[in-house]
């Protein structure tokens, strides 16, 4: 298994030799408008360049997972570029619809046992942030867990903080690989969107033994927890063995 974090929650996953562009957000930077978040609204999204060519990026990819359709997670450039004829896996038959009028031809919704070129799909729970009103505002998201006989579970949280649906996810598939988004990103004085670091430590202490890799930071305007930061407390709690906190474009083979 080999995992690149290019941007924000963008990452490419190579499992049982296939590539999965996961949540592909390739815009140059500044090409959108701040989201309205109350969080450095004078910074255009995204705030920082892609690590690589976004041709080296889709370069052989076998299927595209898009986890929910939130620009930042699904972009007009990733849409423009990747290939219509690509095998693209979605939440619900809302987002397939979706993707589908953006002219997409292969969009298949994921179910918890789901099956791509011998690689179990198994769509997760999670919840977009704390609170009816803003879990209603933010619409439905998924994670998945990728499953094969020569490889290590691994589980991609998706925009999620921590509650009780991701502990059973972590009971449930015993994952020893977990991909957490967790810049704490934060809407006006909603709250958190996504995990920040008491997030990510609950997920440590739930799964002990998990590598954690933590990605989805220092991407777009409205994040509020910082690498420096997450590793510092990482420190703090003694769990800097199990956390991973990678740059733009860095990689990990397990």
């Amino acid at each position: 298994m080999h995992i690149q974090l290019v941007r924000n929650a963008t990452i490419i996953v190579h499992y049982a030799g296939k590539k999965f562009l996961v949540d592909p957000l390739l815009a140059d930077k500044g090409l959108y408008d701040p989201f309205s978040a109350g969080i450095r609204e004078d910074l255009r999204n995204p705030i920082i360049n892609l690590p690589m060519s976004v041709y080296d990026i889709i370069k052989d990819v076998d299927a595209v997972i898009l986890t929910h359709l939130h620009l930042d997670h699904y972009d007009d450039i990733a849409k423009a570029v990747l290939p219509k004829g690509i095998k693209v896996f979605v939440q619900n038959e809302e987002d397939a619809k979706q993707v589908e009028s953006d002219g997409f031809q292969q969009v298949e919704v994921l179910t918890e046992d789901t099956l791509f070129e011998g690689i179990q799909l198994i769509k997760t729970k999670g919840e977009h942030g704390r609170g009816k009103d803003l879990l209603k505002m933010m619409g439905q998201v998924c994670g998945v867990v990728f499953k094969h006989p020569n490889e290590k579970t691994l589980y991609l949280a998706g925009d999620t903080v921590w509650y009780e649906g991701v502990k059973n996810e972590i009971i449930s598939h015993t994952p020893e690989i977990i991909v957490l988004n967790a810049g704490n990103n934060s809407f006006h004085d909603w709250g958190s969107l996504i995990m920040g670091k008491e997030d990510v430590y609950e997920v440590h202490k739930a799964a002990p033994n998990a590598k954690i890799i933590s990605v989805h930071m220092e991407a777009v305007n409205h994040w509020t927890l910082s690498r420096k930061e997450l590793k510092s407390f990482g420190e703090e709690k003694g769990f800097t063995s199990s956390l991973l906190v990678p740059e733009d474009g860095e990689s990990y083979t397990f």
